[in-house]
């Protein structure tokens, strides 16, 4: 089934974490008024209050009656892993949490490689065929277990991986370049990059060190101390200060402008922060060098 998404995915990892629950709502209402309607979260989302995101963005839908023209991503396996009865229990658990029937999107959050390919290919099948799930996704899953994912599906006639949602953006690029977009333009899979902005880090807040007690600390001193990162927010700098936009907008628009990427994700734990990172424009080929040139 084709998802028929907007350009930029909304990240539901903050929901119950950095924004609150009237918050979450704001953050949600604002992005659907914008024409968005592709909202990402996972049955982890956010640790250790695990569920937290799924129950803010069910009470959300069941509030404002918009179920039917949202599309709903969510994940399974980085609690339990990827067997058959994992899926099975923890699907079950996410439409209860997001108060639906059916999720749109459902990924393979994380194959640490103890399961067979085979069992979580014909598990997965199994939630399309039960009519829980309408498509079927990977994130965080090794190249050849994809493959051999991908191939089994298609021998066997099982629902199989539509879309990926591989870490991607100008500060992590070999990973994706090397090893999935290969893949990617094999088998016509959908792209929605995770860490858009590299953990905000790419938004240039965290610049000179600002990073000092953000909840996403951890996840941003490496690119502080990247020789490239000084080099790519200026770059992104410049571009954002001639375009009118944010730095944030034009490390999507980056994005978006690679072949396969559909819908980068990014999280908003504000009205105003999302605001500054909705789709409006898009990079001329100039551009799109430049950054490819200072990133690599």
């Amino acid at each position: 089934m084709a998802l028929d998404v907007y350009g930029l995915c909304l990240g539901g990892n903050v929901f119950g974490w950095t924004a609150d629950r009237d918050e979450s709502f704001a953050v949600l209402d604002a992005y659907v008024a914008a024409g968005g309607n592709f909202i990402d979260t996972a049955d982890t989302y956010m640790r250790p209050n695990m569920g937290i995101s799924e129950t803010i963005i069910g009470e959300w839908m069941t509030a404002r009656g918009n179920r039917d023209s949202l599309v709903i991503a969510t994940k399974v396996g980085s609690d339990g892993g990827l067997s058959a009865e994992n899926i099975a229990r923890h699907v079950d658990e996410s439409l209860t949490r997001l108060q639906t029937d059916r999720i749109d999107l459902y990924y393979a959050h994380k194959d640490d490689g103890s399961v067979d390919v085979e069992e979580t290919v014909c598990a997965f099948d199994q939630t399309v065929r039960d009519g829980k799930v309408l498509n079927v996704a990977a994130s965080n899953v090794p190249p050849e277990r994809l493959v051999r994912s991908l191939e089994i599906a298609e021998r066997e006639g099982l629902a199989k991986y539509v879309w990926l949602q591989p870490e991607y953006n100008l500060m992590e690029r070999d990973g994706y370049e090397r090893d999935y977009a290969p893949i990617v333009a094999a088998h016509g899979l959908a792209v929605a990059p995770y860490f858009a902005l590299a953990a905000g880090f790419l938004t240039g807040k965290y610049r000179n060190g600002g990073a000092d007690g953000s909840a996403r600390e951890g996840m941003v001193a490496k690119y502080l101390q990247d020789p490239r990162g000084e080099r790519v927010l200026d770059a992104l700098d410049e571009i954002a200060l001639t375009r009118g936009v944010t730095v944030g907008a034009v490390a999507i628009e980056w994005l978006r402008a690679k072949p396969g990427i559909v819908a980068p994700i990014a999280s908003a734990r504000t009205v105003d922060q999302l605001r500054g990172i909705l789709p409006t424009f898009t990079l001329d080929p100039s551009e799109v060098a430049k950054l490819d040139e200072v990133s690599a």
